[in-house]
């Protein structure tokens, strides 16, 4: 069994709950998740079966989006609704359309964030949630994101109440935290703030039209048909640039050969790329870091 299976994450399991649920369903061992959902977080998870743990990476590098909701007025410990409130404030006057669109503008691009005390970033090899749960916080390292889009999924022009909630939508680079951009988004009214809810909708090449839900691949190992759901590992590097090679080179490239970088060919030096032959891909290449003109291997896929 080999391939990608889109899930639809529901509500209560975490990534990892799901893909030992996945192991038993398809009596596989191989299966791997590509990128953490916290478990009230529902939507797009993609699993890789078999030969395709081995692009899970690249997948979890790629771009996602998701729609949410942020509560203004209240605060929370882990960022969410199922944190314990730690500050509030009632919101005192009405805030206008213009005025949460140009909040959600100026968060638009590259952005710093300080990954949250409740998250699985590791400092001095531990996750941060152990340092939280112990009652312990310590210093975090920012990072810089990218919000490629954000986009206001309500339609009223002026927003009123002691609390106020909207719904969003985000497309944006790995490593972002939606938790904190909800917080960010209540500082920069002037409020604090939570992510009151959270749907991913988009990771890499997979939307939600296109997740499965447990009960159906169940059904559908019961039936002995599980290996029919499954997406070819090449519908998991759509979004990398790819490289077509004739059978001669595809024997050298199955090898793991260091190999001229193609004339007709152009990539960022950074970006990895994918080599095809007659649709599948052999490998993933990169610029060779110190000879020019050469490229080399940074993971074989096939090598029969």
């Amino acid at each position: 069994m080999e391939g990608i299976l889109p899930l639809f994450k529901p509500k209560g399991m975490t990534s990892h709950d799901c893909v030992f649920k996945l192991r038993k369903l398809l009596k596989t061992k191989k299966v791997g998740h590509t990128g953490t959902l916290d478990p009230d977080v529902t939507g797009v998870l993609p699993i890789c079966i078999g030969r395709a743990t081995k692009i899970a990476e690249y997948i979890t590098d790629a771009g996602k989006e998701y729609e949410g909701e942020v509560t203004l007025g209240s605060a929370t410990a882990t960022e969410d609704a199922s944190g314990e409130i730690v500050a509030e404030k009632k919101v005192d006057s009405p805030l206008s359309r213009n005025m949460i669109l140009n909040v959600l503008k100026s968060l638009t691009g590259e952005i710093e964030q300080t990954p949250p005390m409740f998250s699985a970033v590791k400092v001095n090899g531990k996750k941060l949630y152990e340092y939280a749960r112990a009652g312990i916080e310590i210093e975090r390292p920012s990072r810089i994101v990218s919000i490629y889009e954000l986009e206001l999924l309500d339609e009223r022009e002026r927003f009123e109440g002691e609390s106020i909630s909207f719904r969003f939508r985000v497309s944006c680079s790995k490593g972002t935290y939606i938790r904190t951009l909800a917080v960010m988004i209540g500082e920069k009214l002037g409020y604090p703030a939570h992510m009151s809810d959270l749907v991913r909708t988009r990771s890499a090449s997979f939307a939600l039209k296109d997740c499965l839900s447990f009960e159906h691949i169940e059904s559908s190992a019961e039936a002995g048909e599980a290996g029919k759901l499954l997406y070819p590992l090449e519908s998991g590097l759509l979004h990398l640039p790819k490289y077509l090679i004739s059978d001669t080179v595809a024997e050298k490239v199955k090898n793991g050969a260091v190999l001229p970088f193609p004339a007709d060919f152009e990539a960022e030096k950074d970006t990895p790329f994918v080599l095809l032959s007659e649709g599948i891909a052999l490998a993933i290449y990169q610029h060779h870091p110190s000879k020019k003109g050469l490229m080399k291997p940074v993971k074989v896929l096939r090598n029969e």
